[in-house]
């Protein structure tokens, strides 16, 4: 390589002619046809239009992108003659005829799909959607999984051809955006165990017509997700830059309302910004990105999001604005900018002003909707509480007992929206009467009247006059027999291992009510729960729980409350007797505890069966009873398997034999033919279930103390009875025969109790037992094991 680069360099044609000349010469039409004088040619034309300050270093570089990737340098063909154009025929796919194109993709079992024009002139530059077949599919079956940009051929070889050939310049791989991206509350949450989600089918893709930023060409990918009675829209934004020949993916995208993306004038500059509406219900919600330029040659563009989270100013009129557009009062936080605005000289930054723009949008949505006449009341106090009418919103609740009780169940309901805004609003203005009434008028109907005064009476600017009006709204609520709705805000999802406790110290545990009775009821005795894992409404935590710390304030209350247990504190324990069948006990959670890490809850309930010393069966269990559901297929045996699917169970059995010989359980020697071990475990019993989220399932073996013990006897003769009989153990293998999961590792207490359907409704969990805790256990599709 360096021998060729010296003999190019080191000697220039026409080195003793006049530099006009020499230029002239350099773009003389060669006669030679062959790559090497391709080579001297293109990479010459290219240096007479280069500095002469680094000329050979730029000459050696290019000349290497010439060689081994041209690719990367064709967009210099817009500043050679036709004649020193370079070509990538020689080097990258060779150009080919659309019917060449489609063959050669029906030979890889993908489809061509509807080609999107690039110029007036379609024929000459087109996006190609390379489409592929779903399997076990019946509708919408065809997605995308490429993106391709193909150009005409403008090489005099292909150019005297009577059909048009094309070169592909450009292609992208694609792939969905993730399940858990696309169910997740937002774009910045994720669903807990969301390294198990799939990738869902992108199946449409479409060009942005009219006026877009840049020189470049917009694409919409786009795909379906149905929810109930809609469907959740979701895609990627995909732009193709012809300058640098570049398919690059800007960004993922989702709309719960089923909103496609738009091109639309938000704010004061030139260029339109790409808007996603993310709506649900009265709730305005829209994003929008900003084409900003970065210095990448290849991606020279990106989309920036105008965001809230960081005031751009720092102003405190200019952040308390922020603040009550971000907890969702688009309208007083844009009443609030104006008067800034007007009350401020200088010009606003650009980003400054975006953001204004950007609040201004929502406010006129929020501002249509409450200044509509609604014919539900509590519709018309949602509409108005949203736009921060609070004045207008408390008439219509006083209006009339109907409206009152209509009212009540609409803040019952409520999950924090209007509380976060009735909260922020005071932070902003301490002195606001109105919000301070429905504020309180939220706490009653969802905590209880007490809850609602010692509130109000904690607010750092109430008058009494406003504490008396307030008052008899709450009056009013009761009148009507209103109900407080005392809920948790999800329900508990608890499990852990059992211990009976024989001292309790009542002042060691947290309570909602610490003057509450203690005291046991006949027959009950204490039990303690060593939490091993809880779903605290969002996701589910493991033990330890370090990452769980109580508050300085009203710590019972927050813990109680994350458990789910303020409205139902029932737990389940279930014991196993000697006959392996479940005894089930229902308890009453008294207290929690808190401390290093661990987790631990005070029950109490009747007495439990003592298994502790039955080693064969699993340790006593505690669970609520919304916590998990248990999952067990009918079992068929290795024989009937091996008809079924003879190349799974052909895989499997040197893995489980193997297995057998590495845990002692067998002497080690050689292994058997596959008839032979078929006929030894061909009884065995297995079940066939999906564990990991693919498309193929998974075998779950579990083998027990007797089932070895007659193994041997089959293999060695009569064998004397085994002194320490051990739980079943359970081995979990792959279609092609990787083991998954085991049970079977020396001087280990591990065993599988069970496998269950958690409440997330995502991959299959397995309850592990390792001693004396438990731990859930699912698929990591990132680490590709059980953890």
């Amino acid at each position: 390589m360096a021998n060729r680069l010296r003999k190019l360099t080191a000697k220039p044609l026409g080195q003793n002619q006049p530099r006009a000349s020499r230029i002239k010469h350099l773009f003389k039409k060669p006669q030679n046809n062959t790559q090497l004088g391709n080579l001297l040619t293109s990479t010459l034309a290219i240096a007479a239009l280069l500095s002469s300050v680094g000329l050979l270093i730029t000459f050696a570089w290019i000349s290497i992108l010439f060689i081994f990737n041209p690719e990367q340098i064709i967009w210099l063909n817009k500043f050679l003659p036709e004649w020193a154009q370079i070509s990538v025929g020689n080097y990258g796919e060779r150009p080919q005829t659309f019917k060449q194109i489609q063959n050669s993709l029906s030979k890889q079992k993908r489809i061509a799909g509807k080609t999107l024009a690039l110029e007036q002139d379609k024929e000459n530059s087109f996006l190609l959607p390379v489409l592929q077949q779903r399997p076990n599919c019946q509708f919408d079956c065809q997605v995308v999984v490429e993106l391709r940009v193909y150009q005409q051929a403008k090489d005099l070889e292909f150019q005297s051809q009577t059909e048009k050939y094309y070169r592909l310049v450009a292609q992208l791989p694609i792939t969905g955006p993730e399940e858990s991206f696309v169910l997740a509350a937002s774009d910045e949450t994720k669903l807990e165990n969301s390294e198990n989600s799939i990738p869902l089918p992108l199946d449409e893709v479409k060009r942005f017509d009219g006026e877009t930023p840049s020189s470049g060409f917009w694409f919409d990918l786009q795909g379906k997700l149905q929810q109930g009675t809609g469907a959740i829209a979701y895609g990627h934004i995909v732009y193709y830059n012809p300058q640098r020949s570049k398919l690059q993916q800007m960004l993922s995208w989702k709309s719960p309302n089923g909103q496609v993306p738009k091109w639309q004038q938000v704010t004061g500059s030139t260029v339109k910004e790409l808007v996603i509406d993310q709506t649900v219900g009265l709730e305005p919600q829209l994003r929008i990105y900003q084409v900003k330029a970065i210095k990448l040659f290849l991606n020279p563009i990106q989309l920036e999001e105008i965001s809230l989270k960081t005031p751009v100013l720092k102003d405190t009129a200019y952040q308390n604005a922020l603040l009550l557009a971000r907890s969702g009062l688009w309208t007083p936080a844009f009443e609030w900018l104006k008067s800034f605005q007007k009350q401020r000289k200088e010009v606003l930054p650009e980003a400054a002003q975006a953001q204004i723009d950007l609040i201004g949008l929502h406010s006129q949505l929020t501002k249509t909707q409450a200044d509509k006449v609604w014919a539900i009341p509590s519709q018309q106090v949602l509409a108005d509480l949203i736009d921060g009418r609070w004045a207008k919103a408390l008439e219509v609740f006083e209006a009339s007992s109907e409206n009152v009780l209509e009212i009540a169940t609409l803040l019952q309901m409520d999950g924090g929206r209007l509380w976060n805004r009735t909260t922020t609003a005071l932070r902003v203005n301490p002195n606001r009467p109105e919000v301070q009434a429905w504020g309180a008028l939220i706490l009653a109907v969802q905590r209880g009247e007490e809850r609602a005064i010692s509130w109000l009476e904690a607010q750092p600017k109430i008058t009494p006059d406003t504490l008396t009006r307030i008052q008899d709204l709450l009056v009013r609520l009761s009148n009507e027999g209103v109900r407080p709705k005392i809920i948790s805000g999800h329900p508990s999802r608890i499990l852990g291992s059992v211990q009976p406790l024989t001292q309790v110290i009542s002042s060691d545990w947290l309570r909602p009510n610490p003057k509450a009775d203690f005291q046991l009821m006949d027959n009950e005795i204490w039990y303690q729960v060593e939490v091993s894992a809880f779903n605290d409404g969002k996701r589910w935590l493991n033990f330890p729980f370090g990452s769980l710390q109580l508050p300085n304030t009203s710590p019972a209350k927050f813990i109680w409350e994350t458990l789910g247990i303020n409205s139902d504190p029932g737990i389940l324990l279930v014991v196993w007797l000697p006959n392996g069948e479940q005894q089930i006990t229902t308890a009453t959670i008294k207290g929690v505890k808190l401390q290093g890490g661990g987790l631990r809850l005070l029950v109490a309930g009747q007495k439990i069966a003592n298994n502790q010393n039955n080693l064969l069966q699993p340790q006593p269990l505690a669970l609520t009873d919304a916590a998990l559901e248990w999952v067990q297929p009918s079992p068929i045996t290795l024989e009937e398997l091996y008809q079924q699917d003879p190349a799974r169970v052909t895989a499997m059995l040197p893995t489980v034999w193997q297995t057998l010989q590495q845990s002692g359980h067998i002497p080690n020697g050689a292994r058997p033919n596959l008839a032979q071990m078929l006929q030894a475990l061909g009884y065995w019993p297995v079940q066939v279930m999906n564990l990991t989220n693919n498309s193929q399932t998974e075998t779950v073996l579990t083998i027990s103390a007797e089932a070895i013990a007659s193994l041997k006897q089959s293999l060695y003769g009569e064998q004397k009875q085994e002194e320490n009989l051990f739980r079943p153990r359970t081995l979990i293998l792959s279609d092609s025969g990787k083991v998954l999961y085991t049970d079977f590792q020396r001087n280990s207490e591990q065993a599988l109790t069970a496998i269950a359907k958690l409440s997330d409704g995502q991959s299959l969990a397995l309850l592990v037992e390792n001693g004396d805790k438990y731990s859930l256990k699912r698929w990591s599709q990132k680490n590709q094991r059980f953890e």
